[in-house]
Protein backbone atom coordinates (compact mmCIF):
# COMPACT_ATOMS: atom_id res chain seq x y z
CA UNK A 1 0.00 0.00 0.00
CA UNK A 2 1.55 3.73 -1.03
CA UNK A 3 2.25 6.29 1.41
CA UNK A 4 0.53 9.59 1.67
CA UNK A 5 -2.97 8.41 1.64
CA UNK A 6 -5.34 9.73 3.43
CA UNK A 7 -6.13 7.81 7.18
CA UNK A 8 -9.80 6.56 7.47
CA UNK A 9 -11.68 7.00 10.71
CA UNK A 10 -9.29 5.25 13.17
CA UNK A 11 -6.28 8.16 11.98
CA UNK A 12 -3.79 5.00 11.98
CA UNK A 13 -1.39 6.10 8.29
CA UNK A 14 0.04 2.73 6.81
CA UNK A 15 3.37 4.74 7.30
CA UNK A 16 3.02 3.51 11.20
CA UNK A 17 3.66 0.24 10.48
CA UNK A 18 6.59 1.07 7.37
CA UNK A 19 8.43 2.35 9.93
CA UNK A 20 7.84 -0.50 12.94
CA UNK A 21 9.41 -2.89 10.05
CA UNK A 22 9.73 -6.62 11.55
CA UNK A 23 8.08 -5.84 14.25
CA UNK A 24 4.60 -4.74 12.42
CA UNK A 25 5.10 -8.04 10.37
CA UNK A 26 5.15 -9.87 13.42
CA UNK A 27 2.28 -7.92 14.88
CA UNK A 28 -0.01 -7.87 11.51
CA UNK A 29 0.52 -11.81 10.83
CA UNK A 30 -0.41 -12.20 14.00
CA UNK A 31 -3.93 -10.42 13.89
CA UNK A 32 -4.68 -11.54 10.62
CA UNK A 33 -4.50 -15.02 11.40
CA UNK A 34 -6.43 -14.41 14.27
CA UNK A 35 -9.24 -12.42 12.15
CA UNK A 36 -9.21 -15.39 9.36
CA UNK A 37 -9.04 -18.11 12.13
CA UNK A 38 -12.30 -16.18 14.05
CA UNK A 39 -13.79 -14.77 10.61
CA UNK A 40 -14.56 -11.74 12.43
CA UNK A 41 -12.34 -7.90 12.09
CA UNK A 42 -12.75 -5.50 14.78
CA UNK A 43 -15.32 -3.51 14.88
CA UNK A 44 -13.03 -0.64 14.44
CA UNK A 45 -12.46 -1.43 10.86
CA UNK A 46 -16.43 -1.35 9.60
CA UNK A 47 -16.30 2.47 10.19
CA UNK A 48 -15.54 4.82 6.92
CA UNK A 49 -16.49 7.83 6.13
CA UNK A 50 -17.96 9.03 2.71
CA UNK A 51 -16.11 12.03 0.25
CA UNK A 52 -18.10 12.48 -2.65
CA UNK A 53 -15.88 13.75 -5.77
CA UNK A 54 -16.97 14.92 -8.77
CA UNK A 55 -16.19 13.15 -12.24
CA UNK A 56 -15.23 16.89 -14.18
CA UNK A 57 -18.21 16.36 -16.28
CA UNK A 58 -22.24 17.85 -16.14
CA UNK A 59 -23.88 19.61 -13.70
CA UNK A 60 -22.26 20.05 -10.28
CA UNK A 61 -25.30 20.19 -8.33
CA UNK A 62 -26.64 16.73 -9.40
CA UNK A 63 -25.80 14.08 -7.27
CA UNK A 64 -25.20 11.41 -9.90
CA UNK A 65 -21.99 13.41 -11.62
CA UNK A 66 -20.50 12.34 -7.95
CA UNK A 67 -18.14 9.73 -7.28
CA UNK A 68 -17.93 8.39 -3.49
CA UNK A 69 -14.93 7.24 -1.92
CA UNK A 70 -14.60 5.89 1.14
CA UNK A 71 -12.05 6.23 3.95
CA UNK A 72 -11.19 3.42 5.39
CA UNK A 73 -8.90 2.48 7.89
CA UNK A 74 -5.27 1.34 6.79
CA UNK A 75 -5.19 -1.70 8.78
CA UNK A 76 -8.46 -2.93 7.08
CA UNK A 77 -6.97 -1.79 3.59
CA UNK A 78 -3.87 -3.97 4.23
CA UNK A 79 -5.82 -7.05 5.52
CA UNK A 80 -8.20 -6.67 2.22
CA UNK A 81 -5.58 -6.49 0.45
CA UNK A 82 -4.17 -10.07 1.98
CA UNK A 83 -7.39 -11.54 1.07
CA UNK A 84 -7.56 -10.08 -2.40
CA UNK A 85 -4.39 -12.15 -3.19
CA UNK A 86 -5.81 -15.75 -1.87
CA UNK A 87 -9.09 -14.86 -4.04
CA UNK A 88 -7.11 -14.26 -7.55
CA UNK A 89 -5.44 -17.53 -6.89
CA UNK A 90 -8.84 -19.50 -6.43
CA UNK A 91 -10.18 -17.68 -9.23
CA UNK A 92 -10.06 -17.25 -12.67
CA UNK A 93 -12.11 -14.08 -14.84
CA UNK A 94 -13.10 -14.90 -17.88
CA UNK A 95 -10.74 -13.55 -21.03
CA UNK A 96 -13.58 -10.65 -21.69
CA UNK A 97 -12.52 -8.78 -18.90
CA UNK A 98 -9.48 -6.23 -18.78
CA UNK A 99 -9.97 -4.58 -15.81
CA UNK A 100 -7.29 -4.93 -13.10
CA UNK A 101 -6.17 -8.31 -14.09
CA UNK A 102 -2.84 -9.50 -14.41
CA UNK A 103 -0.73 -8.23 -17.53
CA UNK A 104 -3.63 -6.59 -18.68
CA UNK A 105 -4.38 -3.35 -19.27
CA UNK A 106 -6.75 -0.50 -20.90
CA UNK A 107 -3.81 -0.33 -23.90
CA UNK A 108 -4.67 -3.99 -24.84
CA UNK A 109 -8.54 -3.15 -24.86
CA UNK A 110 -8.13 0.25 -26.95
CA UNK A 111 -5.66 -1.84 -29.20
CA UNK A 112 -8.15 -4.81 -29.65
CA UNK A 113 -11.27 -2.34 -30.56
CA UNK A 114 -9.21 -0.41 -33.09
CA UNK A 115 -7.68 -2.96 -34.69
CA UNK A 116 -11.31 -4.30 -34.89
CA UNK A 117 -12.66 -1.28 -36.33
CA UNK A 118 -9.85 -0.85 -38.84
CA UNK A 119 -10.36 -4.41 -40.24
CA UNK A 120 -13.96 -3.30 -41.10
CA UNK A 121 -13.25 -0.03 -42.54
CA UNK A 122 -10.52 -1.57 -44.72
CA UNK A 123 -13.28 -4.19 -45.60
CA UNK A 124 -15.29 -1.83 -46.16
CA UNK A 125 -18.16 -3.13 -43.87
CA UNK A 126 -20.64 -1.85 -41.21
CA UNK A 127 -19.51 -2.61 -37.65
CA UNK A 128 -21.91 -1.24 -35.20
CA UNK A 129 -20.36 -0.69 -31.69
CA UNK A 130 -22.23 -0.30 -28.28
CA UNK A 131 -20.57 1.93 -25.25
CA UNK A 132 -22.65 0.02 -22.41
CA UNK A 133 -22.86 2.57 -19.38
CA UNK A 134 -24.27 1.18 -15.59
CA UNK A 135 -25.52 3.54 -13.36
CA UNK A 136 -23.58 3.49 -9.97
CA UNK A 137 -22.21 0.12 -11.05
CA UNK A 138 -20.37 -0.93 -7.59
CA UNK A 139 -23.47 1.00 -5.18
CA UNK A 140 -25.74 -0.83 -6.96
CA UNK A 141 -24.15 -4.51 -6.21
CA UNK A 142 -26.51 -6.30 -4.21
CA UNK A 143 -24.68 -8.17 -1.47
CA UNK A 144 -26.57 -11.13 -1.84
CA UNK A 145 -25.73 -11.16 -5.34
CA UNK A 146 -22.34 -10.64 -4.56
CA UNK A 147 -22.08 -13.77 -2.02
CA UNK A 148 -23.94 -16.00 -4.84
CA UNK A 149 -21.19 -15.00 -7.35
CA UNK A 150 -18.69 -15.66 -5.04
CA UNK A 151 -19.60 -18.96 -4.33
CA UNK A 152 -20.30 -20.21 -7.92
CA UNK A 153 -16.74 -18.51 -9.00
CA UNK A 154 -15.71 -21.28 -6.78
CA UNK A 155 -14.54 -19.34 -3.73
CA UNK A 156 -14.10 -21.66 -0.52
CA UNK A 157 -16.67 -21.14 1.94
CA UNK A 158 -14.21 -19.69 4.45
CA UNK A 159 -13.12 -16.82 2.32
CA UNK A 160 -16.82 -16.21 1.24
CA UNK A 161 -17.80 -15.86 4.87
CA UNK A 162 -14.23 -13.53 5.52
CA UNK A 163 -15.37 -10.82 2.63
CA UNK A 164 -18.85 -11.14 4.28
CA UNK A 165 -17.80 -9.96 7.71
CA UNK A 166 -15.65 -7.19 5.60
CA UNK A 167 -19.34 -5.60 4.85
CA UNK A 168 -21.41 -6.80 7.90
CA UNK A 169 -22.70 -4.41 10.24
CA UNK A 170 -20.43 -1.44 7.78
CA UNK A 171 -21.55 2.02 9.25
CA UNK A 172 -20.18 5.48 7.34
CA UNK A 173 -20.93 9.14 7.56
CA UNK A 174 -20.72 11.59 4.66
CA UNK A 175 -18.52 14.21 4.71
CA UNK A 176 -18.25 17.30 2.30
CA UNK A 177 -16.95 20.84 2.84
CA UNK A 178 -20.21 22.62 5.16
CA UNK A 179 -19.87 19.83 7.15
CA UNK A 180 -20.87 15.47 8.28
CA UNK A 181 -23.68 13.74 8.84
CA UNK A 182 -24.97 10.97 11.52
CA UNK A 183 -23.52 7.86 11.17
CA UNK A 184 -25.55 5.57 8.88
CA UNK A 185 -25.83 1.80 8.03
CA UNK A 186 -24.72 0.48 4.32
CA UNK A 187 -26.18 -2.36 3.30
CA UNK A 188 -25.84 -2.29 -0.41
CA UNK A 189 -22.90 -1.94 -2.68
CA UNK A 190 -19.20 -2.61 -2.60
CA UNK A 191 -16.86 -0.19 -0.71
CA UNK A 192 -15.41 2.37 -3.24
CA UNK A 193 -11.54 2.84 -2.85
CA UNK A 194 -10.77 -0.57 -1.45
CA UNK A 195 -8.16 -2.70 -3.37
CA UNK A 196 -10.67 -5.91 -3.49
CA UNK A 197 -13.74 -4.03 -4.73
CA UNK A 198 -12.58 -3.80 -8.11
CA UNK A 199 -11.91 -8.19 -8.13
CA UNK A 200 -14.92 -8.89 -6.18
CA UNK A 201 -17.29 -7.11 -9.11
CA UNK A 202 -14.94 -8.63 -11.60
CA UNK A 203 -16.47 -12.31 -10.37
CA UNK A 204 -19.91 -10.37 -10.39
CA UNK A 205 -19.78 -9.44 -14.21
CA UNK A 206 -18.14 -12.54 -15.12
CA UNK A 207 -20.80 -14.66 -13.78
CA UNK A 208 -24.00 -12.39 -14.83
CA UNK A 209 -22.87 -12.09 -18.36
CA UNK A 210 -21.70 -16.12 -18.69
CA UNK A 211 -24.70 -16.54 -20.81
CA UNK A 212 -24.71 -13.68 -23.01
CA UNK A 213 -21.11 -12.63 -23.91
CA UNK A 214 -18.91 -13.14 -26.74
CA UNK A 215 -15.60 -13.57 -27.05
CA UNK A 216 -13.30 -10.68 -27.09
CA UNK A 217 -13.15 -8.25 -29.07
CA UNK A 218 -16.73 -8.68 -30.10
CA UNK A 219 -17.42 -8.54 -26.25
CA UNK A 220 -14.91 -6.43 -24.14
CA UNK A 221 -14.97 -5.43 -20.24
CA UNK A 222 -12.71 -3.10 -18.36
CA UNK A 223 -14.62 -3.15 -15.01
CA UNK A 224 -18.17 -1.35 -15.46
CA UNK A 225 -16.96 -0.32 -19.44
CA UNK A 226 -18.52 -2.78 -21.38
CA UNK A 227 -18.27 -2.64 -25.45
CA UNK A 228 -20.58 -4.70 -27.62
CA UNK A 229 -19.77 -4.89 -31.43
CA UNK A 230 -21.99 -6.70 -34.05
CA UNK A 231 -22.13 -6.56 -37.64
CA UNK A 232 -25.70 -5.77 -37.83
CA UNK A 233 -28.12 -3.36 -36.32
CA UNK A 234 -30.60 -6.02 -35.85
CA UNK A 235 -27.80 -7.74 -34.17
CA UNK A 236 -27.21 -5.12 -31.71
CA UNK A 237 -30.32 -4.54 -30.50
CA UNK A 238 -31.12 -8.42 -29.91
CA UNK A 239 -27.03 -8.59 -28.08
CA UNK A 240 -28.43 -5.32 -26.01
CA UNK A 241 -31.70 -6.57 -25.08
CA UNK A 242 -29.78 -9.99 -23.91
CA UNK A 243 -27.41 -8.29 -21.60
CA UNK A 244 -30.31 -5.34 -19.84
CA UNK A 245 -31.86 -8.80 -18.95
CA UNK A 246 -29.07 -10.27 -17.47
CA UNK A 247 -27.63 -7.14 -15.83
CA UNK A 248 -30.72 -5.84 -14.70
CA UNK A 249 -31.90 -9.08 -13.05
CA UNK A 250 -28.66 -9.32 -10.85
CA UNK A 251 -29.80 -6.12 -9.61
CA UNK A 252 -27.72 -3.14 -11.71
CA UNK A 253 -29.35 -0.46 -14.16
CA UNK A 254 -28.23 -0.19 -17.55
CA UNK A 255 -27.89 3.67 -18.13
CA UNK A 256 -30.23 5.09 -20.90
CA UNK A 257 -29.25 8.14 -20.74
CA UNK A 258 -25.15 7.51 -21.18
CA UNK A 259 -25.20 4.20 -22.68
CA UNK A 260 -23.81 5.42 -26.72
CA UNK A 261 -24.27 3.64 -29.98
CA UNK A 262 -21.74 4.29 -33.02
CA UNK A 263 -21.31 2.59 -36.59
CA UNK A 264 -18.38 2.82 -37.79
CA UNK A 265 -18.28 2.35 -42.07
CA UNK A 266 -22.41 3.65 -41.89
CA UNK A 267 -23.79 3.11 -44.94
CA UNK A 268 -27.07 4.06 -44.18
CA UNK A 269 -27.20 7.00 -41.63
CA UNK A 270 -30.43 7.07 -40.54
CA UNK A 271 -30.51 3.80 -38.54
CA UNK A 272 -30.42 3.62 -35.10
CA UNK A 273 -30.40 1.60 -31.59
CA UNK A 274 -33.36 0.99 -29.39
CA UNK A 275 -33.40 -0.27 -25.50
CA UNK A 276 -37.01 -1.13 -24.94
CA UNK A 277 -38.33 1.50 -27.24
CA UNK A 278 -36.14 4.31 -26.09
CA UNK A 279 -33.35 5.14 -28.83
CA UNK A 280 -29.86 4.54 -27.54
CA UNK A 281 -27.53 8.06 -28.42
CA UNK A 282 -25.92 7.81 -31.42
CA UNK A 283 -22.17 9.47 -31.40
CA UNK A 284 -19.37 10.11 -33.93
CA UNK A 285 -16.58 9.61 -31.97
CA UNK A 286 -16.17 7.98 -28.09
CA UNK A 287 -13.76 8.59 -25.56
CA UNK A 288 -13.40 4.88 -24.75
CA UNK A 289 -10.93 4.23 -22.05
CA UNK A 290 -9.36 7.71 -22.24
CA UNK A 291 -8.68 7.03 -26.46
CA UNK A 292 -11.13 8.83 -28.36
CA UNK A 293 -12.91 6.23 -31.12
CA UNK A 294 -13.99 7.54 -34.42
CA UNK A 295 -17.15 6.35 -36.61
CA UNK A 296 -15.12 6.60 -39.64
CA UNK A 297 -12.32 4.80 -38.52
CA UNK A 298 -9.33 7.30 -37.95
CA UNK A 299 -7.24 8.59 -35.26
CA UNK A 300 -6.63 12.16 -36.32
CA UNK A 301 -8.46 13.64 -32.78
CA UNK A 302 -5.98 11.20 -30.52
CA UNK A 303 -3.49 11.96 -32.47
CA UNK A 304 -3.87 15.94 -31.82
CA UNK A 305 -4.58 15.53 -27.78
CA UNK A 306 -1.08 13.29 -28.05
CA UNK A 307 1.02 15.63 -29.67
CA UNK A 308 -0.54 18.68 -27.70
CA UNK A 309 0.38 17.06 -24.46
CA UNK A 310 3.54 15.76 -25.61
CA UNK A 311 4.86 19.30 -26.59
CA UNK A 312 8.02 18.50 -27.17
CA UNK A 313 10.34 20.23 -29.76
CA UNK A 314 13.60 21.87 -30.92
CA UNK A 315 13.58 24.10 -28.36
CA UNK A 316 13.26 22.15 -25.25
CA UNK A 317 16.28 22.01 -22.68
CA UNK A 318 18.47 19.41 -21.51
CA UNK A 319 16.50 19.73 -18.04
CA UNK A 320 12.93 19.14 -19.42
CA UNK A 321 13.46 16.79 -21.74
CA UNK A 322 15.98 13.87 -22.17
CA UNK A 323 16.48 14.80 -26.17
CA UNK A 324 15.92 17.20 -28.44
CA UNK A 325 13.20 16.63 -30.91
CA UNK A 326 11.32 17.72 -33.73
CA UNK A 327 8.37 14.88 -35.21
CA UNK A 328 6.27 15.31 -37.89
CA UNK A 329 3.78 12.31 -38.23
CA UNK A 330 2.30 11.78 -41.53
CA UNK A 331 -0.46 9.31 -42.02
CA UNK A 332 0.13 6.31 -44.53
CA UNK A 333 -3.08 5.99 -45.98
CA UNK A 334 -6.12 8.31 -45.09
CA UNK A 335 -7.96 6.52 -41.77
CA UNK A 336 -5.14 4.06 -41.08
CA UNK A 337 -3.77 3.36 -38.12
CA UNK A 338 0.05 3.37 -39.34
CA UNK A 339 2.03 6.54 -38.84
CA UNK A 340 5.22 7.45 -40.81
CA UNK A 341 7.68 9.71 -38.35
Amino acid sequence: MKSGKTVGPDDIPVEVWKCLGEAAVEFLTSLFNRVLESERMPEEWRRSVLVPIFKNKGDVQSCSNYRGIKLMSHTMKVWERVVEARLRKLVEICEQQYGFMPRKSTTDAIFALRILMEKYRHGQRELHCLFVDLEKAYDRVPREELWYCMRKSGVAEKYDRVVQDMYERSRTVVRCAVGQTEEFKVEVGLHQGLALSPFLFAMVMDQSSEEVRQESPWTMMFADDIVICSESREQMEENLERWRFALERRGMKVSRSKTEYMCVNEREGSGTVRLQGEEVKKVQEFKYLGSTVQSNGECGKELTVTIGTTNCDETTSDQTCTMSCSLKLTAVGEGDNFLGV
